[in-house]
């Protein structure tokens, strides 16, 4: 059996964190980002390190997004060095009931730490794609 690369480690991250999702499990999915993790919200807000990354999760999970479900894609990975590279990620949020409650884009950089053998999320920018906002024709 070969090893999993790179590609494959930081594609079961994204799959870690929507399984963390759909246990509502805000400690664990955070668990996937660096402590001081700079994260940005789609509302532009910006949560303290992986402790405030959980606490806006285990509100999202207890309310509007109890019992929903996260479906991720990573689309593209690039490595600016062997330890960092960046991530575009598609993501969309399901409703219990199947309805789907936001499509959100997100561009992540992540650091490979050597002594744990893993990548984590060290930056974190989410938006909501413009094409799936309803806007004003002209």
């Amino acid at each position: 059996m070969t090893a999993p690369t790179n590609d494959d480690r930081i594609r079961t991250l994204w799959v870690a964190m929507a399984e963390h999702w759909a246990q509502g499990d805000a400690v664990r999915f955070a668990a996937n980002f660096s402590q001081d993790c700079d994260f940005t919200t789609v509302r532009g807000d910006r949560p303290s390190g992986r402790a405030g990354i959980a606490a806006g999760h285990e509100a999202l999970f207890r309310t509007v997004y109890r019992g929903s479900t996260l479906t991720a894609r990573v689309r593209d990975i690039r490595y600016l060095r062997d330890d960092i590279a960046t991530v575009n990620a598609e993501s969309e949020i399901t409703g219990p009931d199947g309805t789907v409650l936001a499509r959100t884009h997100a561009l992540a950089v992540l650091e490979f730490d050597a002594g744990a053998e893993r990548w984590s999320i060290t930056a974190f920018h989410n938006m909501v794609p413009l094409s799936t906002i309803d806007t004003p024709r002209a």
